[in-house]
């Protein structure tokens, strides 16, 4: 698997995306809202209980290995010409 992740470690989108990747699975499971977060117990409380629980866990996983993927690819590489960016591509409008 063949993957720039230098481009994509310093791209902020790929940080976003991978960061709704774990929060997700984890407020959709326990039915959480942001109003539910209002301590640090309870964001402490909430990761003790994800990190036991093997099924949020694989949620997780699964939910950034989606973010990892190029859908525009075949393969789960990156295509030659992503592989070849110094910084993300950008369309000028």
């Amino acid at each position: 698997m063949k993957i720039n992740w230098k481009v994509r470690i310093n791209n902020p989108q790929f940080w976003i995306t991978v960061g709704l990747s774990i929060i997700t699975p984890l407020f959709a499971y326990y039915g959480i809202t942001g109003a539910d977060l209002t301590t640090w117990s309870s964001v402490r409380t909430l990761l003790v209980n994800a990190a036991s629980n093997p099924y949020v866990i694989a949620l997780m996983a699964v939910s950034t290995y989606n973010a990892v993927l190029d859908p525009t690819t075949a393969s789960l590489s990156d295509s030659s010409r992503a592989l070849r960016y110094k910084k993300p591509k950008r369309d000028d409008l």
